[in-house]
């Protein structure tokens, strides 16, 4: 049979702060009186974050609010300037490619294909003129 093991939490509890004294701490931080590190110092609160979390819920500006998981997001010129990278190797990948099908009938038939087809396009739009 299989023993039970029970972790008890070890070290002083989590202190539980009320509303209206998170309120006077978001307060004075928004005062400019004292920083977050003075402040916690000065009251005596455990955490990194502990100010910054009670200026999101109760402060009155804005609060950079902690960034979603994953990568963070490109400068948007950077990005836009690889996204047309991109279209222009596939563009000049489609050149060779488009270059390739011309060359062969080229070689096949010793004739060039572009010469003929810029001689009729150039006829039919004269006759298109007139």
């Amino acid at each position: 049979m299989e023993q039970l093991r029970i972790r008890l939490k070890t070290g002083p509890p989590t202190p539980h702060y009320s509303e209206a004294f998170k309120k006077k701490i978001v307060r004075e931080f928004e005062q400019g009186l004292l920083n977050k590190d003075q402040l916690q110092r000065k009251y005596g609160l455990g955490g990194k974050s502990t100010v910054l979390e009670w200026c999101r819920k109760y402060g009155k500006f804005a609060y950079h609010s902690p960034s979603t998981t994953g990568r963070p997001m490109k400068d948007p010129q950077k990005q836009r300037i690889k996204e047309l990278e991109k279209k222009l190797k596939a563009a000049e990948l489609k050149l060779k490619v488009y270059d390739k099908l011309i060359e062969i009938p080229n070689r096949e038939l010793d004739t060039d294909i572009i010469k003929k087809i810029e001689a009729r396009l150039s006829e039919s739009w004269r006759q298109k003129k007139k």
